[in-house]
C-alpha cells in the first residue's frame, strides 16, 4: 500500500513539473516576436534575412511577417539544409528564388559561405534569426560568424533575434585548437558551450574572433522570460535528422559516430536516438537505414541491419562518450578499424587528443579531466557576454 502510495506521489510531482515547465515556455517570447524591439532599425533600409524553417512567429514565417508590415526585404541567405530546410547534411545549396515572395535566395552553404560585397551591396541590415541546439559543429554558428564577417567588411549592421539553447544547460568538451579550425568548428569554444546565438555573437565580437579584429554594428534581441535553467522543447525541428527533444539531447555524443562506420539512424525514423553496425554487434537492438528524401538519400549501412542500441529512453547527460568508448573498444577487440574517417573526427573534437586518448584506452573520467582546465578559463571568459540569469 505504501509502495502504490509512493508511485501516485511521485507521479503526481512529475505531472507538476512537466505542468510548471509548459507554463515557463509558454511565457517565453523569442526576439522575433518583439517587433518593438527592432522594427525600427528597418525603417527606410533594405532587409537580408539569415533564415530557415526555424524562423516562425507564431505561426507566420519571419519572412512573411516582416513583408507584412512593409519592410523592405530584399534578400535571404539560406544556410546548411536551406531555406526551408529540407536539404540532407552536407548537400549542396542552390541560389535561386523562393517561389513564395519571388525574393532572390543566396546560398551560404557550400563554396560560398560568405557573401561578396556585390551582394552584401543589396542590404543595409542583415537579420539572423534561425534556432541552434548549442553544439560547436552545428553549422548555423558558423554560418551567422561569415555573415557577421560580410556585414562588417560592407558596413552592414547585424541583428540576432535570439532563441532559446535546448543544451544550455551543458557546458563540456574539448576547447578547439586553432590547427583544427573547420566549418563544423570556427571558435576556442567546447563542444558544448552553454550560450545562445545571441551571447555567442556578443563573444565573437568582444573577442575580434572575425578575420582582421573586424566587427559589424551589433544588435541582439534577447529571449524574453528565459533564464538558463529553463527546458526548452524546439517547436520547429531544426534540421531534418534532428526530430524531437531526443534526439537534439544525444546529438552532441553520437555526432562523432559520423567520423567512423557506425550507424546513428540516418535513414530511419529515429536518428540520432540509435546506434548500430551490420558486421560486428554493438547491442540486441535491430534497424534497417533506407533511402529518405530530404533527410538521408544514401544513408550510412543502407538496407542493411545495424545491430545496436535503442537509445530513445536513454537519459540525456549532455556529452556521453560511454557509447563511443564501448563501440571503439568492439571494433578493436574484432581488429576493425573504427575512426575511419580520423580527420574529420579530429575537426568535429576540435583537436586530436580526444581520438587518441580513445584509441589509447583512456577511460571517459579520464578523457574529461584533461580538458576541465580548458573548460574552466572558457565559463570565466564568457560571463560578461551571458544575457540571461
Amino acid at each position: 500500500m505504501l509502495k502504490r502510495a509512493s508511485t501516485l506521489i511521485v507521479s503526481a510531482l512529475m505531472l507538476l513539473m512537466t505542468v510548471a515547465c509548459n507554463a515557463q515556455q509558454a511565457d517565453i517570447q523569442v526576439g522575433a516576436s518583439q517587433f518593438d524591439k527592432y522594427l525600427a532599425h528597418l525603417k527606410g533600409k533594405r532587409v537580408g534575412l539569415v533564415v530557415n524553417q526555424t524562423s516562425m512567429v507564431g505561426e507566420s514565417h519571419l519572412v512573411d511577417a516582416l513583408l507584412s508590415k512593409q519592410v523592405q526585404v530584399t534578400t535571404i541567405f539560406a544556410p546548411e539544409h536551406g531555406f526551408r530546410g529540407d536539404h540532407d547534411a552536407g548537400a549542396h545549396v542552390n541560389s535561386g528564388v523562393d517561389s513564395k515572395t519571388g525574393l532572390p535566395i543566396v546560398s551560404i552553404y557550400g563554396k560560398n559561405k560568405q557573401p561578396n560585397l556585390d551582394v552584401m551591396g543589396q542590404v543595409d541590415v542583415v537579420i539572423f534569426d534561425i534556432q541552434d541546439v548549442g553544439v560547436r559543429f552545428y553549422t548555423y554558428i558558423s554560418s551567422m560568424h561569415y555573415m557577421m564577417q560580410a556585414s562588417a567588411l560592407a558596413g552592414v549592421e547585424f541583428i540576432v533575434l535570439d532563441r532559446p539553447n535546448p543544451n544550455i544547460a551543458y557546458v563540456d568538451g574539448p576547447i578547439l585548437d586553432a590547427q583544427f579550425r573547420s566549418f563544423v568548428g570556427m571558435h576556442p569554444i567546447p563542444v558544448l558551450h552553454g550560450m545562445t546565438v545571441g551571447e555567442l555573437a556578443h563573444m565573437i565580437v568582444g573577442e575580434k574572433w572575425l578575420d582582421d579584429g573586424v566587427a559589424p554594428k551589433l544588435t541582439v534581441v534577447p529571449v524574453a522570460n528565459y533564464a538558463r535553467d529553463m527546458a526548452y522543447s524546439l517547436p520547429i525541428k531544426p534540421s531534418p535528422n534532428l526530430p524531437n527533444d531526443q534526439a537534439i539531447g544525444l546529438y552532441p555524443s553520437l555526432c562523432f559516430f559520423e567520423a567512423t562506420p557506425v550507424s546513428i539512424g540516418r535513414g530511419t525514423d529515429f536518428p540520432f536516438q540509435v546506434l548500430g553496425f551490420d558486421e560486428i554487434a554493438l547491442g540486441e537492438f535491430e534497424f534497417s537505414p533506407r533511402s529518405i528524401a530530404g533527410a538521408a538519400s544514401n544513408p550510412k549501412l543502407k538496407d542493411k541491419i545495424a545491430k545496436g542500441l535503442d537509445l530513445r529512453q536513454s537519459p540525456v547527460r549532455g556529452l556521453d562518450l560511454g557509447w563511443l568508448i564501448s563501440a571503439h573498444d568492439k571494433f578493436k577487440q574484432q581488429d576493425t578499424e573504427f575512426f575511419t574517417s580520423a580527420n574529420f573526427m579530429d575537426k568535429l573534437a576540435g583537436t586530436d587528443e580526444l581520438r587518441k586518448a580513445i584509441e589509447a584506452g583512456k577511460s571517459e573520467a579520464e578523457i574529461k579531466q584533461t580538458w576541465q582546465t580548458g573548460l574552466e578559463k572558457f565559463i570565466a571568459k564568457r560571463k560578461k557576454y551571458l544575457l540571461y540569469q
